[in-house]
């Protein structure tokens, strides 16, 4: 295993932004004071939409989670240090998936809305297509915090069926992950190594 740089790689973005998003970036569990502004908020989302998925079907959801009043009713159902990295963020986000996403096929696929057939009588894969692309959904979210110059720590350390019922009884929304977000303070600890390319790749 080892720890890469962006140095040497052919990338058609520069060495500084493929730092800024992948090789410098680090998942935090700590912050600043700062808040995270409107305009970040908004700048995560507007690049997390454009990221590809089935259909450009979209299923993912974000609830922000700011007031003291409501990361308390999100912390309860956190584990163990989970909660107190929560209560202290700037900012939370619940990233959670639409199981009803195919009935807005008019809206985000226009040029064939008769799609929506295909999933309105199939459960199984109505949630497992609503799973699988609003997971793909998050990675995007986490790169899109790091493009608005903040840093993401996402947990999957929550009790997911409370917090459906804290949040979203009724709705149809399904949390998958909870993420924190932030000007972030430096790590106490060394990035961890990755594998190397050899190890998990192969061409065929």
């Amino acid at each position: 295993m080892t720890v890469m740089t962006a140095e040497h790689l052919a990338l058609a973005i520069t060495e500084e932004d493929a730092d800024r998003l992948f090789f410098d970036a680090r998942t935090a569990n700590h912050f600043t004071d700062e808040p995270v502004t409107e305009d970040e908020k908004r700048a995560i989302y507007e690049i997390t939409k454009m990221g590809p998925t089935a259909f450009n079907s979209q299923p993912l959801r974000i609830t922000w989670l700011e007031t003291p009043e409501a990361r308390e009713r999100l912390v309860q159902h956190m584990s163990g240090s989970n909660q107190e990295k929560t209560r202290k963020a700037p900012l939370t986000a619940i990233l959670a998936y639409d199981e009803n996403w195919h009935t807005r096929f008019p809206e985000f696929l226009p040029a064939a809305p008769q799609l929506q057939g295909m999933y309105d009588n199939n459960d199984d894969l109505r949630l497992t297509s609503g799973k699988a692309n609003s997971h793909i959904q998050v990675g995007y979210f986490i790169v899109a915090a790091r493009a608005a110059g903040l840093a993401a720590g996402p947990m999957t350390g929550f009790d997911a069926e409370a917090v459906d019922r804290e949040f979203f009884a009724g709705t149809g929304k399904r949390s998958i992950v909870v993420v924190n977000l932030g000007h972030p303070v430096a790590p106490a600890y060394e990035r961890g190594p990755r594998f190397l390319e050899d190890d998990v790749t192969e061409t065929l």
